[in-house]
């Protein structure tokens, strides 16, 4: 089964195909260093790490292109709030963002250019715009001209009189019309700048990622990634600045991920609900977000909550306590003559549930559904580990898909050295119990920390003492 992809641009799934036979160039828009990222921005940082994975397991060498903004009037703001310069704010959060990026298990990007390393080659793309007739300069700034492109509005899939009003700006009599964006902003006094045909200033939001894209990935992307609030402006815009200066499309393909919302309620600095990776991960796993990002499929909304946390735990729990529990088997089954046989049957059946991971991840990357293959498949696991004698290759082939599947989406925690095994977890809290009932507090409470220790969280109910893994 070939791979699908939902191209935002024709709103239809496409059969991929690349430019180049094995080759991939992705550019997906990163962040604004201003802060550190939160949840919503951790999306797309998530899933696209996914796209990027799938694609090399299926054989593709991927050009991976993240982009750092370092310098736009939020950094200005924040930098003036500080106390300190652009470029020292911009080094401490693309700092932040490293260490959140590898927090949450995803691999580095091929590059992060920065809009002020490339400030040349932004100059460069804006000239050969008012070279055009594409873009003029008014007062010091450089605009883009959109009634001179007739493409603008085709991935929003709006009219050019309608998409003014998704451009939050005041009216400025310098533009020719309301609908046009700055490609070049003149500096203000204090502020920082470079130099340029117009005078000193810095680049406008838009044009710094047709630059680079161009840059670092050529004139026509197979895939243009990001969320679903840079459609428009963002991703419109930069579509009418390199499709005007290349003449060639921008992307094959483009992908956006849908909104976060916490607790049904649209996450917002206003609301005071936005809520940054780091602290998160003060109370919950890496593979629990991870899960809770790719067990909803990337394109619809996703419903943040604490109970999606809990959920999220317990399914990577699941998870790892699978794999623990076939591993710590295979330990102590035999190869040789002594071993059992292979179950052709099971081993169908495995091969199967390979098949529909792959298939679902061919079907525009489906993460949703390919988490529904891997429980199935350790639904089978499960119920082969309560045979009196299993196949040592049996056993491996398990491992062998769950190591697949989590190359792949990357939710198992890394094991621990002096793991406990379910039945010896169920041991400890049994003699918890009875130390309990015979009033040995003492001892009872060493075993609360002796599984604490060993990462396995204890709940007293009125059911009984549950456990799960943190």
């Amino acid at each position: 089964m070939s791979l699908t992809i939902y191209n935002s641009l024709t709103r239809e799934k496409e059969t991929f195909r690349p430019i180049h036979p094995g080759q991939v160039n992705m550019y997906v828009c990163g962040p604004t260093v201003y802060d550190y990222i939160h949840i919503g921005n951790a999306r797309p940082v998530i899933f696209f790490d996914v796209v990027r994975r799938y694609l090399e397991s299926i054989g593709y060498k991927v050009n991976y292109v993240v982009n750092f903004t370092d310098v736009d009037d939020k950094m200005i703001r924040k930098a003036n709030e500080l106390g300190i310069s652009v470029p020292e704010l911009a080094e401490r959060f693309i700092a932040g963002y490293e260490e959140d990026r590898e927090a949450l298990g995803v691999r580095p990007a091929s590059m992060n250019p920065r809009v002020t390393e490339n400030i040349p080659e932004i100059v460069a793309f804006i000239e050969e715009l008012v070279e055009k007739g594409y873009a003029y300069e008014s007062g010091g700034d450089v605009y883009y001209r959109t009634s001179k492109f007739p493409g603008y509005g085709k991935l929003s899939h709006k009219r050019l009189d309608e998409l003014q009003y998704g451009i939050r700006v005041e009216v400025d009599e310098r533009k020719e019309n309301p609908q046009d964006f700055v490609l070049w902003k003149g500096a203000k006094p204090g502020e920082i700048n470079w130099p340029s045909p117009w005078g000193n200033g810095r680049p406008g939001w838009h044009i710094e990622c047709s630059a680079m894209a161009r840059k670092f990935a050529g004139d026509t992307l197979d895939i243009h990634g990001g969320g679903h609030d840079l459609q428009f402006p963002h991703h419109e815009c930069e579509i009418a600045q390199s499709e005007a200066l290349t003449g060639a499309p921008l992307a094959r393909y483009w992908m956006h991920n849908g909104f976060v919302n916490i607790n049904n309620e649209k996450m917002s600095k206003s609301l005071g609900n936005v809520i940054n990776v780091r602290e998160l991960l003060k109370r919950t796993s890496a593979q629990a977000i991870r899960y809770v990002m790719l067990a909803t499929h990337y394109r619809s909304p996703l419903n943040f909550s604490d109970e999606t946390i809990r959920q999220a735990e317990n399914s990577v729990s699941r998870l790892a306590t699978c794999r623990d529990n076939v591993k710590h088997r295979l330990a102590g089954t035999p190869d040789g003559a002594e071993a059992a046989s292979a179950d052709e049957r099971l081993q169908r059946r495995l091969m199967e549930l390979a098949e529909q991971f792959q298939a679902k991840m061919n079907d525009d990357f489906n993460t949703a559904d390919a988490v529904t293959a891997w429980f199935q498949l350790v639904s089978e696991a499960n119920a082969y580990l309560q045979r009196e004698r299993v196949s040592p290759d049996d056993l491996r082939l398990i491992l062998k898909l769950f190591e697949e599947f989590d190359g792949i989406l990357g939710l198992l925690p890394p094991e621990s050295e002096g793991g406990l095994l379910d039945e010896e977890i169920e041991a400890l809290i049994a003699e918890r119990t009875e130390a309990r009932k015979a009033r040995n507090f003492a001892r009872a409470d060493e075993i609360r920390d002796l599984l604490a220790a060993k990462g396995i969280i204890l709940e007293d109910t009125p059911q009984g003492v549950r456990w799960r893994r943190k």
